[in-house]
C-alpha cells in the first residue's frame, strides 16, 4: 500500500523541524475546508498542552470570514499558551503551504507573543 503524497509531505517537514528544535514544544495546525484547530504538543511526553479549534462553542458562535477565525484561533492559543509559560515553540504546519490561512495564523501568533 502505497502512502499518500500529504502523509509523506507532511512527515518530511516534522522530520527536518524535529532535527534544528530540540528545546521547544511543537505547534501543529491542522486545516479543513471550514475549520482550523492547533494544539501545542510536548513530543517527550507525547502529551497536548494547549490546544484552540474553531469548533468550539465561544468560537464558533462568531460567525466571519475564514481568514478571521485563524486569527481568532492564533489569539486564543497564545493566550492559553502563555499563560502555562510557553512562549517558544517551532511551527509544524503539516502539509500545508505557508500560505492563507496557515500564514494569517502564523502572523497573529507572533503578534500575540509567540515566538518562533
Amino acid at each position: 500500500m502505497k502512502k499518500s503524497v500529504k502523509f509523506k509531505r507532511s512527515q518530511r517537514v516534522r522530520k527536518k523541524l524535529k532535527s534544528v528544535n530540540v528545546d521547544r514544544y511543537r505547534l501543529s495546525v491542522f486545516r479543513s475546508l471550514n475549520n482550523i484547530s492547533a494544539q501545542i504538543i510536548d513530543d517527550k511526553i507525547h502529551k497536548t498542552l494547549v490546544s484552540a479549534s474553531s469548533s468550539e462553542k465561544e468560537i464558533s458562535s462568531k460567525k466571519g470570514k475564514k481568514m478571521d477565525t485563524s486569527s481568532t484561533i492564533a489569539e486564543t492559543l497564545a493566550k492559553r499558551a502563555l499563560e502555562k509559560k510557553i512562549s517558544k515553540v517551532y511551527f509544524d504546519r503539516g502539509r500545508y503551504k505557508y500560505h492563507g490561512r496557515i500564514k494569517a495564523f502564523a502572523d497573529a501568533l507572533r503578534k500575540n507573543g509567540v515566538v518562533f
